[in-house]
């Protein structure tokens, strides 16, 4: 670094080495503690697609079994007025400085039977159980949705923080401490060479007051 060798400047640098050392050890709890939460969330978005993909594949199956027994104009006519509707309310919490999202649902009527939107005398049970397979993943389908932005939100966060660990790591403190080594030489060396031209100093003086030499 670019410095005045005086001892200001190395107060000064022994300061922010002071400062560097800490940062980097705060940074580095930091960047831990992300990555156990991401790696829990990873886990549960894992665990959680499996869930969904599976009940969607089983609402899929059902609904198939449906469009077999009933055509295309009869399932249509009888989706076509809901009457239940769901409003998602979206909030964030801060999880190691990170902004992750927060779903919650609101259904507009709180009777399960209002999920089938048609009379069951003239449609087929299997559009019952895929209407309820579908119905029932809602919540499970915002939570992976939630968890997986978090995720991407939390591997940003992680990889900022791990290129700030290493500045610090492998850069700034080891400028640090080289230019603190450098700036404590000099002054040794001007310490020296202060003390050498004092003794020359008081030899002469002592020559010149006395007439002879140390």
């Amino acid at each position: 670094m670019n410095v005045n060798p005086t001892r200001m400047e190395l107060t000064n640098l022994k300061r922010k080495l002071s400062t560097a050392r800490r940062g980097h050890k705060l940074l580095k709890d930091k960047r831990d503690e992300l990555m156990r939460r991401f790696m829990e969330m990873v886990r549960e978005n894992k665990a959680l697609r499996k869930k969904v993909e599976q009940k969607i594949r089983e609402a899929n199956a059902h609904m198939a079994l449906a469009r077999s027994v009933m055509d295309d104009a009869r399932i249509e006519a009888a989706l076509m007025m809901p009457m239940q509707s769901a409003e998602v309310e979206i909030t964030e919490k801060n999880v190691m400085s990170v902004m992750i999202p927060v779903y919650k649902t609101r259904l507009n009527t709180a009777d399960g039977a209002d999920i089938y939107p048609y009379g069951f005398a003239f449609t087929s049970s299997d559009l019952d159980d895929a209407v309820k397979y579908l119905s029932d993943i809602l919540p499970d389908l915002l939570r992976l949705a939630e968890v997986e932005k978090s995720c991407q939100l939390m591997a940003a966060e992680i990889e900022k923080t791990r290129r700030r660990v290493n500045a610090l790591e492998h850069v700034m403190i080891p400028q640090y401490e080289e230019t603190i080594r450098y700036i404590a030489m000099k002054l040794e060396e001007n310490e020296r060479g202060a003390t050498t031209r004092i003794m020359k100093v008081k030899d002469m003086m002592l020559k010149e007051a006395h007439h002879y030499e140390r």
